[in-house]
């Protein structure tokens, strides 16, 4: 861990750094003897705004103690019915997770952070010109009906194993966290709208942080995928974080195995760490 210039403590891990980044205001980041405790209070359900990051993974014997550990911190709230924990490496490293937590009901999690200089991301060939690429105005009042399409979207993208209801509520906490963001001039949420519906597309969002642009929820209606949206939607908004917000240095993270790798590279992305880490989904 290293101090940030606010003396926020701020993980090694550029992946697990923009995961604190992109929380709200309100978040509350303590450092702890060989671990960091994270706290989304106005969104309890964030399993990656809500988690103990330790300095290294899992060892043998390791999950009784960081289960006890993550109960202790989070006796105060018991709407935090998850339990997530990361580990503050880059190389991909499980340890004994999958011996400690996966055999414990947990999923194990590895993800890929892509970097890149704003010089270096380029249009796609076959990217999409047709659509409207924008940013969202944060104000309260304002773009509401598509900031309120930007979760629809993200709900009818979700994974099949979380709960729609309980979903939708997460990812609208989540958004008004953005928003809240947003309107200190901390980056912008952008969308592709149909030019004949006015119906959004994709979404994606990045929040600038010291330089630091991370991605967040690169999301495409099942409708308009593999038409080149995602393609024009990342590049527009990296060009529009770098000129109005400051990026300097753009942060994509997503799942090991997860399809858009490729074309994030075809961008001008490129890799440059694993992290890893585990949670376990509400006992109910």
């Amino acid at each position: 861990m290293r101090l940030d210039t606010d003396t926020t403590p701020v993980p090694r891990a550029l992946s697990l750094a923009t995961d604190l980044d992109v929380l709200p205001p309100d978040r509350v980041v303590e450092q702890r003897d060989g671990y960091l405790v994270v706290r989304n209070p106005g969104n309890p359900d964030h399993y990656w705004g809500n988690m103990l990051i330790f300095d290294d993974a899992p060892a043998p014997g390791d999950a009784p103690r960081w289960e006890a550990l993550f109960a202790e911190e989070f006796a105060g709230e018991p709407r935090v019915r998850h339990q997530t924990f990361a580990w503050d490496r880059t190389d991909g490293e499980v340890g004994a997770a999958r011996e400690e937590f996966v055999a414990r009901a947990y999923d194990l999690e590895v993800t890929v952070g892509l970097t890149a200089p704003p010089a270096a991301i380029f249009p796609h060939p076959r990217e999409n010109r047709e659509v409207l690429v924008r940013a969202l105005d944060p104000a309260p009042g304002v773009d509401d009906a598509l900031w309120d399409g930007i979760v629809e979207l993200q709900v009818a993208t979700r994974e099949p194993h979380y709960e729609e209801h309980a979903y939708r509520a997460f990812r609208g906490a989540q958004t008004n966290g953005f928003r809240a963001q947003f309107d200190q001039g901390r980056g912008a949420w952008f969308v592709a709208l149909d030019p004949a519906t006015g119906e959004v597309t994709a979404s994606c969002g990045i929040v600038v942080t010291g330089g630091r642009g991370r991605f967040q929820a690169v999301d495409t209606a099942d409708l308009y995928r593999r038409r080149g949206i995602c393609s024009r939607l990342v590049v527009e908004a990296a060009r529009v974080a770098a000129e109005r917000y400051g990026a300097e240095h753009l942060v994509i993270v997503a799942d090991a195995g997860y399809h858009a790798l490729g074309l994030y590279e075809s961008l001008g992305f490129q890799r440059a760490e694993r992290v890893a880490g585990v949670f376990l989904r509400p006992r109910d």
